[in-house]
């Protein structure tokens, strides 16, 4: 299987904004970090220095970084020359948006479609999947993407849901070993995954706001395995939490999902990012371990954090836990695209 990312043309005026946000002071930790080889390239590996950026940051620009710039950007920190990166869909091939839409109804750069997730898992074959996400994360340096968003995990519970296509399959212990060897694949090129939809939105009727009701054993027997395993073995950049409930609170503000399974017990070290539109109670998802908002709000989620912790609701310590998570995240984006500037588009 041959990845097209030699050939696929390079925009770039429509990248100009990242370069100019890499001409600054930043360039100095960016520049240090870029030595890494990509395959090393992880936010965590940016922890400490995001730890120092933190510190300088004022308490707006905190909670500017709760959510995103705009559909496919993270915000940026001009004053700090933290840069904005980008993240695109999707899990069978990359679709990076040219021009005003969105949900890629118009035209999208020239990329390889590779087969749906469904079809690839019929192969039961790790190197496959690996082969594909090293020809995937190839295409993502060649079009100045930091994350894919993908690959999606979740149980083929109802023939009915939508994106049956884009899963796996009914079986955890295939997902998880298909999706940890896909991550492992696009991450060897410096860049990142994004684990979904974390969890249980396995049903298309009320998808975005069904509350799904499972006892503890069938979750971790049937529901969480397919999570736990790319955890565990690939560690993806990001994981993205789901539009739904899961016995009782939304799966954007679930500190027992988020912090107790993900983090605590499975080592989790990436950052949590909604999916889009995700999000109910923002200032509630900031203290339960949701890191980033997507896609921007217009600045209203922002605000309602800024406020929160003003007024001492929401503790600067909670929103600098995750504020540094998202900074190692930026961190990261631009340490690859750095190295791409340096040795060319498709490294």
């Amino acid at each position: 299987m041959r990845s097209r990312a030699t050939i696929v043309p390079y925009d770039e005026e429509e990248n100009k904004q990242g370069e100019l946000a890499l001409n600054g002071p930043a360039v100095t930790t960016i520049s240090a970090l870029s030595e890494l080889p990509p395959s090393k390239i992880c936010p965590a590996a940016c922890r400490s220095q995001a730890k120092q950026l933190v510190k300088q940051m004022t308490l707006k620009e905190k909670a500017k970084l709760c959510s995103g710039s705009g559909f496919w950007t993270l915000d940026q920190i001009p004053r700090l020359n933290l840069p904005q990166i980008r993240v695109c869909d999707g899990p069978h091939g990359l679709r990076k948006d040219k021009g005003s839409s969105h949900l890629g109804l118009g035209e999208s750069v020239r990329a390889t479609c590779f087969p749906t997730a469904v079809a690839l898992a019929a192969s039961w074959d790790r190197t496959l999947l690996n082969k594909v996400g090293v020809a995937l994360g190839k295409e993502c340096a060649a079009h100045d993407v930091s994350v894919l968003l993908g690959p999606g995990v979740n149980i083929k519970r109802h023939p009915q849901c939508g994106r049956n296509f884009e899963y796996f399959s009914e079986d955890p212990l295939l997902s998880g070993e298909l999706a940890a060897a896909f991550i492992q694949g696009v991450q060897e090129n410096g860049i990142g995954t994004s684990l979904k939809h974390f969890a249980c939105n396995e049903q298309e009727n009320n998808r975005l706001t069904v509350d799904t009701l499972v006892d503890e054993r069938t979750l971790r027997e049937v529901y969480l395995p397919a999570f736990e395993i790319p955890v565990k073995k690939a560690q993806p950049w990001t994981v993205m939490c789901a539009y739904n409930r899961l016995n009782g609170p939304n799966c954007s503000e679930n500190g027992w999902l988020l912090n107790k399974i993900l983090r605590d017990e499975w080592g989790f070290q990436g950052s949590v990012v909604t999916d889009w539109g995700a999000v109910v109670g923002r200032v509630e998802g900031v203290q339960s371990g949701c890191d980033l908002e997507m896609p921007a709000s217009g600045g209203c989620n922002d605000c309602r954090v800024f406020e929160a912790a003003k007024a001492g609701k929401l503790s600067e310590k909670d929103l600098d836990t995750v504020v540094t998570r998202t900074t190692e995240l930026i961190l990261a984006g631009a340490t690859r695209r750095a190295i791409g500037h340096a040795v060319g588009r498709a490294v």
